[in-house]
This record gives structure tokens, sequence and C-alpha cells, in this order.
């Protein structure tokens, strides 16, 4: 299984990997490469996804396994910063786990660590309903509820189309019975953990759960936004983000205490 990835930016430059969300793909990231000029920007589909084709047997922690690889052969001797989000985050928290060492920080969005009961029963029900997902109006909706708007409405449709029941299911199954591997704790990568306010209370108990994990996690809970605040507000997550990065600074009014 092949990941097909871009690469974007001065190749002498910090790098800086964006790992996207289940249902969507590299495209979700377009307002980041713009902002994100002082980096190398490399930015993967993750398998299934958009255009790395055979996801029938996705897993995160062979994901996470081949992204690192691809990190090493990119990296050179420059600071390592991904940002993941929703699936995207869990794989990065599976490539924290596997490597403690490689990358120096770390931005994990809208992750779930909490494994849903019956969750494979959930995923084939889950699964069921894609057929629906493919009708536009309905499709409408979904990409209301994640921030897609006009701009990014016919890529996520198309996404939609194209993916097969058998890879929506593996990554349900993966997604939905997802906890934190063993080695997390001992990660020594700077982490931020990101979450909207309205999310829902799967990834609000994930967010303590992270921090309680990891003594260099730091937490943030946005207002106002739900499931996707990179697309709902670009250019303050981008700036916020990027004071992250470069001075591990967190305005104190969305500080997170557990």
């Amino acid at each position: 299984m092949t990941i097909n990835f871009n690469l974007y930016g001065d190749t002498d430059k910090p790098l800086l990997v964006f790992l996207h969300g289940g249902g969507v793909s590299s495209w979700m990231w377009d307002d980041q490469i713009k902002h994100f000029k002082n980096y190398k920007c490399l930015v993967p589909d993750l398998p299934g996804h958009g255009k790395s084709n055979g996801g029938y047997n996705f897993s995160i922690r062979d994901t996470a396994k081949q992204i690192l690889t691809i990190i090493e052969e990119h990296k050179a001797d420059q600071q390592v910063t991904v940002i993941g989000f929703s699936l995207g985050a869990q794989v990065l928290i599976s490539m924290l786990s596997e490597n403690n060492n490689l990358i120096d920080k770390a931005v994990i969005i809208s992750a779930s660590t909490k494994p849903l009961p019956l969750s494979k029963i959930t995923a084939k029900i889950t699964t069921w309903m894609l057929p629906l997902a493919r009708i536009k109006a309905f499709s409408k909706i979904q990409a209301k509820y994640m921030y897609l708007n006009d701009r990014y409405f016919n890529d996520y449709y198309q996404e939609t189309k194209c993916i097969s029941k058998e890879t929506f299911f593996k990554v349900m199954c993966e997604n939905m019975s997802f906890s934190l591997p063993k080695g997390f704790k001992k990660t020594n990568s700077r982490i931020l953990v990101l979450i909207g306010k309205k999310e829902n209370l799967i990834i609000k108990s994930s967010l303590a759960n992270i921090i309680e994990s990891n003594k260099n996690c730091s937490g943030i809970v946005i207002p106002g936004v739900g499931h996707g605040i990179s697309l709902h507000s670009p250019k303050y997550f981008n700036e916020l983000v990027e004071n992250w990065i470069e001075n591990e600074k967190i305005p104190n009014d969305l500080k997170c205490t557990i």
C-alpha cells in the first residue's frame, strides 16, 4: 500500500507534516500550506483517501509506521512538527508511540482515544449508511457539520463517492476502537492537544485522557466551534498553531487544566 504525498515550500526549512481526517484528504490543508511558507510542508493522503489507493486493510498503526518512514527520508536535520486532525490525529498519536524521539512537536486536533462499546457493530451500521452519504443533499448536511464551505464541497463529495465500502468499514473500525498506545507516555515530543468547545463528549474526555497520559502535553479548548477548527477559522488556527510551534505560547483564556 503506497502513500501518496506532496512537498511544498523551502527544502531547507523545518519540516511540517499535516495529517487529514477521515472522509477527506490532503486538500483540507490548503489554507495551511499557503500560510506556513517558512516551512517545508509534507502533506500525505492517508490510505484509502485521495490518491492513496488500496486502503481495504487500513490500519492506524501501519499507516503511522509508513509516515514515520517518509519523515525519516525527508527531515534532514530540521525540526519536525506533525499536525493531525481526527483520524489523522489518531495516526499521529500512534506515530508518537512508535518512535519517541523523531517528532519534535505535535499538534493533536480532535482525537478520539475512548473506544466505543461494540465498535465493530457500530462501524458496520455506519457503513450501511454510506449510500445515503452519496446523495448530494445529505452530503451537504455532513459537509456543513465539518465546516466545509462551497470551496471544498465538490472535493468532499467526490471523496465520499469514491471511497469503497470495504475501506470505509475498516477506517470506521480503526477509528472507533482506537485507544492510547502504551508507548505514548514515553514520547519526548512537545505536544499541543486542541479541541472545539462544541465537540462531543468522547472527544472532550479524550482530551483529558491524552493530557493525563504524558507530561509534555498542553491542552486548548476553542470556544464557539466543534469538529474542524482549521476549516472553521483557518486564519485564527494558523496564527495560534504557528505561535505555539515557535514560542510554545498559549493564550491564558484557552488553557485547559485537568
